[in-house]
């Protein structure tokens, strides 16, 4: 495959192992990624992690604001493929028709589940058992293209949105490599997706981080995870925010005459709250202005009494 002309389109860290396996492989003639960003105070200039690859690799760089206009250098190239992964723009027909190959797609769900930007944050929130990759042929709707194949990976109990974002990375990578041939020689068997088993994994807003405490246990726990370690799950505690990480659940129902989102306890062990069926216990915080801390550690510096403290109850300064 190596005399495969190739264009990849991606921007974050999770589409690294599809590129790199793809310039080991083939012959990878261009990259395009969203533009750099202007950060910080002193206004210093932030490459999208899939241009730090290619440029170390001195591939050309494409940085268009609006693929779907900007898109005759793409064309100029010539690719006999484009794969995307995570690029973040809708890709103009006129890109999806061009390749000898066409326009694959990693993308990190079982399709037709999870289709949309945050696949991996709701596979965790909304409290699927297993997820997956899928390798697809791109069309005009969103992530709706014909499967062209799949891997799937169970959702264990210690998994937060790091770990299965990583392990679903390097499985896109492995995938892809793998499904190459069979597109190329025409021999994959294309899979229509079933549009009455679709369900979306859309980009998740700020008002979907706060902890709503009248959840039961689990829900909270599948948020809490789903969101660790960015941009983390919050609630309100003394008009500041409290941001949660690690967490455990426990059925104590000791505390029903509480109201939801009280902090009935506080020790080494964590930050006991009530919820609707039980507790949450936060092992892993931060709180507004500080570093991300164990609750141990923030009870050794910090001798305000929370126990009784309903979160919440307080406005939202971020």
């Amino acid at each position: 495959m190596k005399d495969l002309k190739v264009v990849f389109m991606g921007t974050p860290d999770f589409s690294i192992p599809i590129l790199e396996v793809l310039i080991e492989n083939c012959n990878v003639i261009g990259v395009v990624t969203q533009p750099d960003k202007i950060v910080g105070r002193d206004k210093s200039i932030s490459f999208t992690p899939i241009k730090k690859v290619a440029m170390e690799h001195n591939i050309l760089v494409l940085q268009p604001n609006q693929i779907k206009v900007e898109y005759q250098e793409v064309i100029d190239l010539k690719p006999d493929m484009i794969v995307t992964c995570a690029y973040g723009q809708i890709i103009p027909q006129v890109l999806l028709d061009f390749p000898k190959y066409k326009c694959i797609n990693v993308h990190a769900s079982l399709l037709p589940n999870l289709r949309g930007g945050a696949p991996i944050h709701h596979a965790l929130i909304d409290g699927y058992t297993k997820t997956g990759v899928t390798i697809m042929y791109m069309d005009k709707g969103m992530d709706s293209g014909d499967i062209i194949s799949t891997m799937e990976t169970k959702i264990e109990e210690s998994d937060n949105l790091e770990t299965l974002h990583d392990r679903l990375s390097r499985m896109g990578a492995e995938l892809l490599i793998k499904t190459l041939p069979s597109i190329i020689d025409g021999t994959n068997k294309r899979i229509k997706q079933d549009e009455k088993l679709v369900t979306y994994g859309f980009n998740i807003k700020r008002e979907e981080e706060l902890i709503d405490f009248s959840k039961n246990k689990r829900e909270i726990f599948n948020k809490i995870r789903g969101l660790n370690p960015v941009p983390g799950a919050y609630a309100i505690l003394n008009n500041k925010t409290i941001k949660f990480y690690e967490t455990k659940t426990l059925d104590d129902m000791s505390y029903s005459d509480k109201e939801n989102g009280t902090i009935v306890k506080l020790n080494k062990d964590g930050l006991f709250i009530k919820v609707k069926d039980g507790i949450i216990v936060a092992i892993e915080i931060k709180l507004e202005g500080k570093k991300k801390m164990k609750v141990k550690d923030f009870i050794n510096g910090n001798k305000e009494d929370l126990v009784g403290i309903v979160l919440n109850k307080g406005e939202n300064r971020e």
